[in-house]
């Protein structure tokens, strides 16, 4: 079984894209090689990949993958597979952008955009522990994290997951809170699943506790992923990331996001635009639910820029909540 460095949630191989599936985890490390762009689409669609930066990569050699198998007129459809998340949208437009050159020229982008997250999510990792750092005088910290931000979420590092990890690193972490993450469970299925891996000493808790904890002084700061951010910093996260912030900003602890510049969306304005995707009611409506019910099941909420604390990316770091939001960071 690989060590947790080796894992590479999507990559190239023998002429197919092979991802984890992330629905069988934790029970099963489970690869699966896709030959068909469609099978793809399903793939991206029922979760078995899934995180922003890794469906950049998904994106990337899914155009590969349409190149190959001659499949190109399933590239719109891909790109759309999944409608929050921007990076998917980045990196099949990245890499179809050199349709013209041939197969290779189209794989050899797309392995780029995989190398690319990976050095930006070291860098970021780096930069956000810094900054955490200065602003939090206790040694070892305390965090909270909300979904999966970790490996399984990118090329194969983290952001969210990756401050951790560099944390980790320094011997400066107490405890990880993990939310559950409702409906789906990414927290307690993936998030732990890498921090134990790790080695790194976590607690997962419901959702519903998330608040409770932060402002019962257990939480030093919060570190969450994006899967859209807005130019004016607004940021969409996995549903019930808002809770957390708001927790934060009572309890006056930083709450940082964590994301590549890909994550970026300067042709979204502010959150207001960003499509909130919604998931079958069936994930919420289980046997224990009235057969008359009906289910909300928004899969992600945005969080309005001054709530956020720092924004760490590959670029450098911000402040949004100050206002801190130069041009030249948004602009590829």
């Amino acid at each position: 079984m690989p060590e947790i460095d080796d894992i590479r949630p999507v990559t190239w191989h023998d002429g197919a894209v092979r991802i984890i599936d992330q629905t069988a985890l934790p029970a099963e490390l489970t690869y699966l090689d896709l030959t068909r762009v469609d099978a793809l689409i399903a793939a991206i669609q029922r979760l078995a990949v899934r995180g922003a930066p890794a469906l950049g990569v998904a994106g990337a050699y899914g155009v590969a993958l349409a190149v190959l198998t001659g499949e190109t007129d399933r590239i719109p459809a891909l790109r759309a597979a999944r409608p929050t998340a921007v990076n998917l949208a980045v990196g099949a437009d990245r890499v179809a952008a050199r349709l013209a050159e041939g197969f290779e020229a189209v794989l050899a982008e797309a392995h780029a955009v995989l190398t690319e997250d990976l050095t930006a999510n070291r860098t970021l990792s780096v930069l956000g522990a810094d900054w955490l750092l200065t602003r939090i005088d206790r040694r070892p910290l305390r965090l909270l994290t909300h979904c999966n931000a970790g490996a399984l979420a990118t090329g194969g590092w983290g952001t969210a997951l990756g401050v951790v990890r560099e944390l980790h690193a320094r011997g400066l972490v107490e405890v990880v809170y993990v939310d559950e993450t409702r409906p789906l469970l990414q927290g307690t299925r993936l998030t732990a699943w890498e921090l134990a891996r790790l080695g790194i000493p976590h607690r997962i808790q419901a959702d519903g506790a998330a608040a409770s904890t932060i402002v019962s002084a257990h939480v030093d700061a919060a570190v969450v992923g994006a899967d859209r951010i807005a130019a004016n910093g607004d940021t969409a996260n996995k549903i019930g990331t808002l809770g957390v912030a708001l927790a934060c900003a009572h309890a006056r602890i930083p709450f940082m996001v964590a994301a590549p510049t890909s994550t970026i969306d300067p042709a979204t304005p502010t959150g207001a635009a960003i499509h909130v995707e919604q998931r079958a009611e069936s994930e919420l409506l289980t046997p224990a639910a009235p057969d008359t019910s009906r289910a909300h099941n928004p899969a992600f909420d945005v969080t309005p820029a001054q709530l956020v604390s720092a924004l760490t990316t590959e670029r450098g770091l911000l402040e949004p909540a100050h206002g801190d939001l130069p041009a030249q960071l948004w602009t590829p």
